[in-house]
C-alpha cells in the first residue's frame, strides 16, 4: 500500500495523506500591510483541492520588520488573522490541514520582491532597520543593529501571540522558521552569533536558548495546536551549523514541546556551496529520525511520485513536502495517485473529478 497517501499523526492532527505544501513567499501583499488578498486564497485553496494533506502558508512575519520585504504576509494584528480565517476554512473544506509558518527575517529581512529590484529597500523607499544576533550584514544586504538582551527577551511572546492568532484564524498546525537564514537562523548558527551573553556561547556553546523559549512559548500559547519546527540542518559552510548541530537542536527543541521538524538546509551565509540533486536533502530528515527518533518531513528537489514515495517507504522521513512541483501543478497529488500502485481506498480526488480518474477504452 502506497505509504505516500496513507494518514499519519502529527500532534493531535490526522492528516490524511503525507504528500504537503511546503510554505512559499509570494511577495503579494499589495498594500504592504501584511494583509492577504485575493492571490494568497487562490494559491492556498487549489493544493487543498488538489489533494495535499497539509497546506502551509508562506511566513507570516511576527512584527512589521520581521517581513522578508515589504510585501510579506503578517500575523502580528488581529485584522491579519481575521482576514487569513476565511483562507483557512477553504483549506479545511478542501479535506486538507491548514497550516502557518510564523517567521522574523531578521538580517534578510526589507528586501526586494524578486520582481522589483535586488538588495536592500531603503528606509526613504519603504524599507526599515534590520535587527540580528549581532552587527554583521548578509553579504550586500544593509547591516543590521544587534539585538540588546532584554530585546531578545522579548521574541518568544511575539511569536506566541503570533499562534494564538493563528489557531483563532483555524489554523491548526503553526511552524517556527528557525531555517534558510532567518533570525532564529541568526542566533543558532556560530557564524552569525557571537554574542558572549545567554543568547549565545554562553548557552554552552550551542547557542539554542531563543529556540528554545520560542518553542516554549508558544507551546504553552497554544497548547491544542500542533507544532513543526523549520531548521537548517546545515549552513554548508565550515564552521557552520551540520547534522550533528541540527541533531542537539532538535532535542532542544522536542524538549520544548515540539511536535514535527521540517529538515532544510542553507539560506544563511553566501559563501554556501550546496550539492543540488533530487532528494539532497534527505540524509538530514534521516539522520534526525534515527538518532532522536522525532517525526520528521524530507524537502528538497523531490518533484517526482516514485521518488517521495521511497523516500518514505525506505524510513527516511515521515512526510515530504513539495514546493516548485505544487506551483507548476496543484493539483500534484491527484496526478501522484494515478502513477502509484495500491493507493488506499481513501481517494483525495474531489467527487467532481471522479470522470477524470477513468480513462476511456480506445476503439478502433
Amino acid at each position: 500500500m502506497s505509504v505516500l497517501f496513507s494518514p499519519v499523526q502529527l500532534g493531535p492532527i490526522e492528516v490524511r495523506n503525507r504528500a504537503w505544501v511546503s510554505p512559499m513567499c509570494q511577495y503579494s501583499c499589495e498594500e504592504q500591510d501584511g494583509m492577504p488578498g485575493d492571490w494568497h486564497r487562490e494559491h492556498l485553496t487549489s493544493f487543498a483541492r488538489g489533494g495535499a494533506g497539509l497546506v502551509m502558508t508562506e511566513a507570516a512575519a511576527v512584527e512589521p520588520i520581521g517581513r522578508i520585504s515589504p510585501q510579506d504576509l503578517g500575523l502580528w494584528n488581529d485584522a491579519q488573522a481575521e482576514a487569513l480565517a476565511p483562507i483557512a476554512a477553504r483549506i479545511r473544506a478542501h479535506g486538507a490541514v491548514p497550516a502557518v509558518q510564523l517567521a522574523h527575517a531578521g538580517r534578510k529581512a526589507s528586501t526586494y520582491r524578486e520582481w522589483s529590484g535586488r538588495g536592500s529597500v531603503a528606509e526613504e523607499d519603504g524599507g526599515w532597520q534590520t535587527v540580528s544576533a549581532g552587527p554583521d550584514a548578509f553579504g550586500r544586504y544593509a547591516a543590521p543593529r544587534a539585538l540588546a538582551s532584554d530585546e531578545v527577551a522579548a521574541l518568544p511572546e511575539l511569536f506566541a501571540a503570533a499562534a494564538r492568532r493563528a489557531t483563532a484564524a483555524g489554523f491548526d498546525v503553526v511552524e517556527i522558521h528557525a531555517a534558510h537564514g532567518y533570525l532564529l537562523h541568526q542566533f543558532l548558527s556560530p557564524l552569525s552569533n557571537q554574542r558572549e551573553d545567554e543568547w549565545g556561547v554562553g548557552d554552552e556553546g550551542l547557542r539554542t536558548l531563543l529556540l528554545q523559549r520560542v518553542v516554549e512559548a508558544v507551546r504553552a500559547a497554544v497548547p491544542d495546536a500542533a507544532l513543526m519546527v523549520r531548521l537548517s540542518a546545515s549552513d554548508w559552510v565550515d564552521g557552520g551549523i551540520d547534522a550533528a548541530m541540527t541533531i542537539e537542536h532538535v532535542r532542544v527543541a522536542l524538549a520544548a514541546g515540539a511536535d514535527w521538524f521540517d529538515l532544510s538546509s542553507g539560506g544563511l551565509d553566501p559563501r554556501q556551496e550546496i550539492p543540488l540533486e533530487p532528494g539532497y536533502q534527505v540524509p538530514f530528515a534521516r539522520a534526525v529520525r534515527a538518532a532522536t527518533g522525532a517525526k520528521v518531513n524530507a524537502v528538497g528537489l523531490i518533484e517526482e511520485a516514485a521518488h517521495a514515495e521511497a523516500v518514505l517507504a525506505e524510513g527516511d522521513a515521515d512526510a515530504v513536502m513539495l514546493a516548485r512541483a505544487w506551483m507548476r501543478n496543484p493539483h500534484w497529488a491527484l496526478a501522484a495517485e494515478t502513477e502509484l500502485d495500491d493507493v488506499p481506498d481513501a481517494s483525495v480526488w474531489p467527487p467532481q473529478y471522479t470522470r477524470a480518474r477513468r480513462v476511456p477504452a480506445r476503439t478502433r
